[in-house]
């Protein structure tokens, strides 16, 4: 039977989404079976699709259909009460409920929204389904509009309505809480839930949640876009009408700000997205053209051959009319708004009683370390001890992203190496506006250090004929100056690679940082995070044929870097036989390997040689090892070499869907990692993490 949480609104309008959102992420974080049901829904229209099953189905991917993900439209169920009543009603609630616990291990109920045509029954119904499913559940109130007495006195009736129809209330959530008046919240909450009730979490008001896209605004006026498509996503901070001269709305422009303007104003359609596109300006987030006039086939020409420009789009009301109805556009989560999303995970993470939480999703937690629990704790790891990060490629939107989505998190300090104009212009691009406190750019060519750091080099590569005129040169590479930054303890590690080849990011480190006094060679893992747990992988980036004493060195500072993770390592040397069956060159190195690593590390869980279905069955492991330790139980697979380890991780990642994380460098004095020229943000992310980690 799959565990659950019931999370019911006591009123409408608490954002009980988030809340949502935040335990489907938990409970991915202990197992990759989770489920999200909605008894009961009530679409806007015949054919709109209920927006937070939708959300949650995309967003993260589950393995459900939208029919599998409820059982009663509302104007259903109200019929049904007329036929068969309440009985035929939770009969195939249950039938649905069940039909989809069968494929998981945990599962979130969302309540009712309390926007449909019964009210009066919704609380009610909500109790008595949470009771019928024997689900404990989480009542999430609202601070919005209320007193602070005002919002816990309504918690307090909720949960005495919900007791008093036998449901099993574990604890309560306030969300959209006025954010100065935290601290008073908290002390009516103790004061109010005492021995029966956790207080579960105080979410603060979170205005951008609220705040429409510009795509929102687009599809709820029914316009037609002429240009800037790629940035619809974009969140609108405000409203503008565009009624006077150029010159005097520009001092006033604000950032994120939609502007409505006559359609015959060019001044103004120029203006603005020339002002979107300056640094001088703050970045918009569209422009309106009222009345139904469109730019002439000219200026048309002009703005299509602009790269990346706000979003203009063409109304056929008039601007008053139009600004008259922008207060009613329906601001909602959806899974394409990857910021909002981020913003709405940041929130619970932050707010929420997370441990709490985890303790009602399973009371025992599981040895695996799932793909979601891995990257979470990478996240936890960065954030409880800040360290500084310098990103070669600081040109690049992927890096800028990646540097974007770190800062917000408050993970890691950056700088950003490259001409400085040109990050500026990037950034804007992608609507990223850093914290200084947070983030340095630093153009190495006309740095100020570049000198000292020339000097450095010099004395570090003399010996090798270098002159300080080619030490100079060699330190406005990116990479280089990157690399001496972390050398000299201006930073904690460095990242690259997702421009520059495997190369160019690891050379400079082995000339500058070198290797760890005890560490003849510096190697490679992936992390791969697949559905059923974190797997380490080495080395499949850096070593074409280790010797027998280097393989035994990747396989134990494979086993640190997994410890150093969370990983409890059973490290298995990989060959093309198991145990004592093969015969040949290849597996005597394997064989050799073993005895020098277990010689070095006795009290590393260490075997081989070891076929990889060996490893990783546990059927097969017993069969071919019986009594193994490690055989079918492996999770640090040492491969032995490139060839063979950098196809099986990429044919896993293809094969599988599999996240995998890496090269991470071991070995190294100080850390340096290396990103696939095919890199994601995510990747970027991750990595940086990594490397904070390792510092």
């Amino acid at each position: 039977m799959a565990r659950s949480l019931f999370v019911s609104a006591v009123a409408p309008g608490t954002g009980k989404v988030v809340v949502s959102l935040g335990l489907v992420e938990l409970g991915l974080r202990e197992t990759s079976r989770v489920g999200f049901f909605r008894p009961v829904i009530v679409e806007s229209s015949e054919n709109a699709a209920d927006e937070d099953i939708e959300l949650i189905r995309e967003c993260f991917g589950l393995n459900q259909s939208y029919a599998a993900s409820y059982s009663w439209r509302m104007r259903d169920l109200l019929l049904e009460l007329g036929g068969r009543g309440i009985d035929g009603v939770l009969e195939k609630i249950i039938e649905d409920y069940k039909s989809l616990e069968a494929h998981c291990d945990f599962i979130v109920i969302e309540g009712t929204d309390y926007l449909g045509q019964a009210l009066a029954l919704e609380f009610d119904l909500n109790a008595l389904i949470a009771r019928t499913l024997s689900a404990p559940v989480v009542l999430v109130g609202k601070g919005k509009d209320l007193s602070p007495q005002e919002a816990v006195n309504g918690l307090r009736v909720a949960v005495d309505g919900f007791r008093s129809k036998l449901a099993n209330v574990i604890g309560v959530m306030l969300s959209r809480a006025e954010a100065a008046q935290l601290d008073t919240y908290r002390t009516l909450l103790a004061r109010e839930f005492t021995s029966n009730d956790e207080v579960l979490g105080i979410l603060p008001e979170t205005p951008a949640l609220g705040r429409p896209t510009v795509r929102e605004v687009l599809e709820f006026l029914k316009a037609d876009v002429i240009c800037g498509h790629e940035r619809l996503e974009s969140v609108v901070e405000g409203y503008m009408i565009g009624a006077m001269y150029l010159q005097n709305i520009l001092p006033r422009l604000k950032p994120g700000l939609l502007v409505l303007t006559s359609g015959d104003r060019l001044d103004l359609l120029l203006g603005m997205i020339e002002a979107d596109r300056s640094l001088n300006a703050p970045r918009l987030s569209g422009l309106i053209l009222t009345a139904g006039i469109r730019p002439d086939p000219g200026v048309m020409r002009l703005i299509e051959g602009l790269h990346g420009t706000l979003p203009v789009m063409v109304v056929e009301e008039g601007t008053y009319s139009v600004a008259s109805h922008l207060e009613q556009v329906h601001a909602r989560l959806d899974a394409t708004d990857r910021e909002k999303i981020k913003k709405a995970q940041e929130l619970f993470d932050q707010h929420a009683e997370i441990e709490a939480l985890s303790r009602q999703i399973t009371e025992v937690r599981s040895e695996i370390m799932t793909p979601r629990l891995f990257t979470y704790g990478l996240l936890q790891k960065a954030r409880a001890r800040i360290r500084h990060i310098v990103l070669c490629e600081g040109t690049e939107p992927r890096i800028l992203r990646a540097a974007a989505e770190l800062v917000s998190r408050r993970a890691v300090r950056l700088t950003l190496l490259g001409d400085q104009r040109e990050v500026a212009l990037e950034m804007r691009e992608i609507g990223f506006e850093p914290d200084p406190a947070w983030v340095t750019i630093i153009d190495p060519v006309h740095s100020p250090k570049l000198s000292d750091y020339a000097e450095t080099y010099y004395s570090l590569r003399q010996h090798k004929g270098v002159t300080l005129d080619q030490a100079r040169d060699t330190l406005q590479d990116v990479s280089y100056f990157g690399t001496m930054m972390v050398h000299l303890g201006e930073a904690d590690g460095m990242v690259s690679g997702a421009v520059h080849t495997t190369q160019h990011t690891i050379r400079p480190a082995l000339q500058i940082i070198k290797t760890l006094p005890d560490c003849p060679v510096v190697s490679s893992v992936f992390f791969m995070c697949l559905e059923d747990g974190v797997m380490v992988y080495g080395d499949c980036a850096v070593n074409p044929d280790p010797t027998p004493e280097q393989l035994a060195e990747i396989a134990i500072r494979s086993a640190e870097t997994a410890r150093l993770f969370g990983v409890s390592p059973r490290v298995a040397l990989l060959s093309y036989s198991t145990g004592t069956s093969g015969v040949g060159a290849d597996v005597d190195k394997v064989r050799a390997a073993v005895q020098i690593a277990q010689a070095k590390s006795p009290e590393l869980i260490l075997e081989g040689p070891m076929q990889y279905d060996a490893a990783v069955d546990e059927s097969v492991g017993q069969l071919k090892l019986p009594g193994s330790k490690v055989a079918g139980h492996a999770n640090v697979l040492i491969f032995p070499d490139l060839n063979t380890g950098n196809n099986t991780y990429k044919a896993v990642q293809r094969e599988t869907g599999a996240l995998a994380i890496g090269p991470v460098l071991q070995g190294l004095k100080k850390p340096v990692n290396d990103l696939s020229r095919g890199c994601t943000v995510e990747d970027i992310v991750n990595t940086v993490l990594i490397t904070a980690i390792q510092s």
